[in-house]
This record gives structure tokens, sequence and C-alpha cells, in this order.
């Protein structure tokens, strides 16, 4: 797969992990380094993710503190 299909396969892990429970609201996420290590890819292609997943309000930063999974109810959608 190219690296620049990998952003979407990171924002759709992370989406399944808060849609099943195992990401709860207001978990944190792996810091961009552990998450590139973790998949094996540029802090670019994570990066991406991070902005697309912020996009969709699933997460947001706080400067100098970390990523945060936000409530599901304010941008999940019932199946």
């Amino acid at each position: 797969m190219p690296e620049s299909a990998e952003y979407l396969r990171i924002a759709a892990d992370v989406i399944a992990d808060v849609r099943s429970g195992k990401l709860k609201p207001g978990d944190r996420l792996p810091s961009l380094a552990q998450t590139r290590a973790d998949y094996g890819v540029s802090y670019g292609t994570v990066q991406m993710a991070y902005v697309r997943l912020e996009a969709l309000r699933v997460i947001r930063r706080q400067q100098g503190k970390g990523v945060f999974v936000t409530d599901p109810k304010t941008w999940m959608r019932e199946p």
C-alpha cells in the first residue's frame, strides 16, 4: 500500500478503536513518534492522519499536552 494511503488506515484504526470502546473520551493517543514507529511510516503520514481525525472532530490537540479522543456523541452517527 502506498504510504500516502497509510494515513487513511491510521485514521480508520483510531476511529475503529473509539467505536469499539478500546479508546474512550479523554484518552490520550500515542505520540506522533510512537505512532510512526508502530505503523512504520513517516512523521508526515502520521501528521496527516491526525489532521484528518482533528477535522472529523475525533481528536483534539492540546499544545504541550498531547492528542486526546473527543466524545463520540459529537461526531459519531448511528449506523
